[in-house]
């Protein structure tokens, strides 16, 4: 069985691309010029610092080293336009890149919440311009989630108990946040969340 590591290379790999994982530490202005897109993957919580509020709930954050690299990274890409696809801890990053916040601990702040910590659920997939519209079955591992969009944030994707499952930036050629981990799950929807990515990062080639 892969680690959750090479399970994100042999995801993309499949897709038609190629995946170097950067570490903090990298100069981010040759990171963002150097590579086609950027794909952020998951990890632990997001510190609610972040956003504006005191840890109330439940946490265990991301280490500050991570986060402040990501967090300037993304400043490169964005203003580059560059491809960008966001994956559970990833998607939730950008949202709080965005000025959104989440919900530091699902169970303890919505009522009638699923458990969203581990096992599958079922998702409506809206209007978007990359994925198919529909009712999908996909894997959850996660307790915080996108609580306010950020700017130019569009969800586009619910459970049953309207937690935000995935979402797009407006006037952005290619941004992508699934709260899901599609790496983990061999589906036609995993393929092609992929393979929209990595065509997104040949667009300009």
């Amino acid at each position: 069985m892969p680690g959750r590591f090479e399970l994100y290379v042999k995801a993309v790999e499949e897709a038609g691309g190629e995946a170097v994982f950067v570490f903090s530490g990298a100069d981010v202005r040759d990171l963002a010029a150097g590579y086609d897109g950027f794909l952020i993957p998951g990890g632990k919580d997001i510190d609610p610092a972040l956003y504006g509020e005191d840890r109330t709930f439940p946490c265990v954050p991301e280490g500050d080293r991570r986060t402040d690299f990501e967090i300037s990274l993304l400043h490169e890409i964005i203003d580059l336009r560059k491809p960008v696809l966001g994956i559970c801890y990833g998607m939730q990053l950008i949202n709080v890149f965005f000025g959104g916040s989440l919900y530091q601990d699902i169970a303890s702040q919505k009522s009638g919440a699923l458990d969203h910590r581990e096992g599958v659920h079922l998702i409506r997939i809206c209007e978007n311009p990359f994925i198919g519209e529909g009712q999908v079955v996909t894997n959850s591992s996660h307790h915080q989630a996108v609580k306010g969009a950020g700017r130019g944030i569009k969800p586009f994707a619910y459970a049953s108990d309207d937690i935000i499952e995935a979402f797009y930036l407006e006037d952005h050629p290619f941004l992508l946040g699934v709260q899901w981990h599609p790496e983990r799950m061999v589906t036609p929807l995993s393929c092609l969340i992929f393979s929209k990515f990595v065509g997104a990062c040949r667009a300009d080639k």
